[in-house]
């Protein structure tokens, strides 16, 4: 990033600190400073880092995004709501960064369960914060997570607590209405020992219009959104998060999520990414011993998409198993970039770990940048990497033809079940039926029924 557009937004911040929540606790505040000036000094990450040789980002530099320091939930109209939140579920709404309990549905949630703003969490519990925030993202690693430390205006915290089961699956839904936003917000996810839950984040653009005409949509809406979640998976807890990120064609979207896993602890990960101009999902996790961890990940890239995926499992002590699976579709000139990332410390004996990328190509002019990495300092593992790009496979495609199916209608088949392998993963049927009707609108639908499905 040049000086002067670092200048800039490091001007905005001295003009937003005030409203910023935690302006009361000096650990929170040498933590903003501290993140504010390794931003000031970096800049957004650029090409030359080597995590980030195959996105560039520097189209930030071109415009000052604005954020948004005070809540206003009053434009959301209540039936394009409804048609966004998932049935059987809890709702956590946040619009524009800022929580809304006017929006949320919290209705039959245990009481035992804390569910509170960022801000609030900061005033009723600010020693628990601090034990928690920045322990799982290190602000240090670049300068996003940085960006968003110095920049977080609200987000949730959420804590259940030991041996509690969940029947219920809680959303988070996060609604963007303005054009030009700034959307910070950072969360703090704690499952205690032996808790089990289902999380599912979904990041959108408001496209409903209060008139009931077509005047007021935010498909084309530029915006930014950096977001960071920090999960803590307690002794034998079993949390299950879920991702879809459909924002708008002209977004950028940085979401990052680090989880910590204790002894015993499963960890389950579902990334699906659809929209946005240009979209970084960052997953870091930390396997304590005997824990288990999954990710799963499907993008889908059209236009001039770019859609980064970015995953690194760190296997720090033994018996730990990971397994790992993302699959991407492009067409027209959309690029996607999978780098995933295996570490396994010299204590971690007896490590599982296995991770897969497959790719498919629709188009010519359609590109793949994909990088699995296995880093091992142990000598008792058990450690594999796979990865695939290629065209649809013809044989199929003509094994189909010759069951009277247009060589047009194959592909699209063969397209859809590809990528619907990772859509049947999601065990809550609502929210499958969610994610599917985002890929069938993704794809061309001749051959495709949703009532076969």
């Amino acid at each position: 990033m040049n000086t002067a557009q670092r200048s800039r937004y490091t001007a905005e911040y001295q003009t937003l600190a005030k409203a910023l929540p935690g302006q009361d606790l000096p650990w929170l505040q040498a933590l903003r400073q501290d993140a504010l000036a390794q931003f000031s000094a970096r800049g957004f990450p650029t090409p030359r880092e080597e995590e980030w040789r195959y996105t560039n980002v520097s189209a930030l530099e071109k415009k000052l995004f604005t954020p948004l320091s005070t809540l206003n939930d009053t434009n959301v109209d209540s039936a394009w709501l409804k048609s966004q939140q998932l049935q059987d579920a809890w709702v956590l709404v946040l619009v524009n960064g800022h929580f809304s309990a006017a929006l949320s549905i919290l209705d039959g949630l245990p009481e035992a369960v804390s569910v509170m703003s960022m801000a609030d969490a900061l005033v009723k519990q600010p020693d628990k914060i601090e034990k928690y925030l920045g322990k799982a993202a290190d602000q240090s690693e670049h300068s996003f997570i940085a960006f968003n430390s110095a920049w977080f205006t609200d987000g949730l915290f959420v804590q259940i607590p030991a041996k509690l089961f969940l029947d219920k699956p809680i959303q988070v839904l996060h609604i963007v209405t303005d054009a030009d936003a700034l959307v910070t917000t950072r969360n703090i996810i704690i499952a205690e020992a032996s808790a089990k839950a289902k999380i599912i984040e979904t990041f959108i653009s408001y496209t409903a219009s209060l008139s009931g005409t077509d005047a007021a949509t935010g498909i084309d809406n530029a915006y930014l959104t950096a977001a960071v979640t920090e999960v803590f998976v307690e002794q034998n807890a079993d949390v299950t998060l879920y991702k879809m990120q459909s924002e708008s064609e002209k977004a950028y979207h940085f979401g990052g999520c680090y989880i910590k896993q204790a002894k015993d602890a499963r960890f389950t990960h579902h990334n699906f990414a659809f929209g946005a101009l240009l979209a970084r999902s960052d997953i870091h996790v930390d396997l304590d011993r005997a824990s288990e961890c999954e990710l799963n990940g499907l993008y889908l890239g059209a236009k001039r998409q770019h859609i980064d995926n970015h995953t690194r499992i760190n296997h720090l002590k033994p018996h730990a198993l990971s397994r790992e699976l993302y699959k991407g579709v492009m067409d027209g000139r959309a690029r996607c970039v999978f780098q995933g990332r295996v570490v396994v410390a010299e204590d971690a004996q007896k490590t599982d770990s296995q991770m897969n990328n497959r790719n498919l190509l629709l188009s010519g002019d359609a590109e793949v940048d994909t990088k699995p990495q296995l880093e091992i300092y142990a000598d008792d593992v058990k450690c594999g990497h796979g990865m695939t790009v290629g065209q649809l496979d013809e044989k199929s495609v003509f094994y189909l033809q010759s069951r009277c199916v247009d060589d047009k209608t194959a592909r699209h088949m063969l397209t859809f079940a590809f990528a619907n392998e990772m859509v049947d993963k999601i065990t809550l049927k609502n929210l499958h039926d969610k994610v599917l009707e985002q890929v069938l609108a993704r794809f061309p639908q001749q051959g495709v029924n949703k009532e076969w499905l």
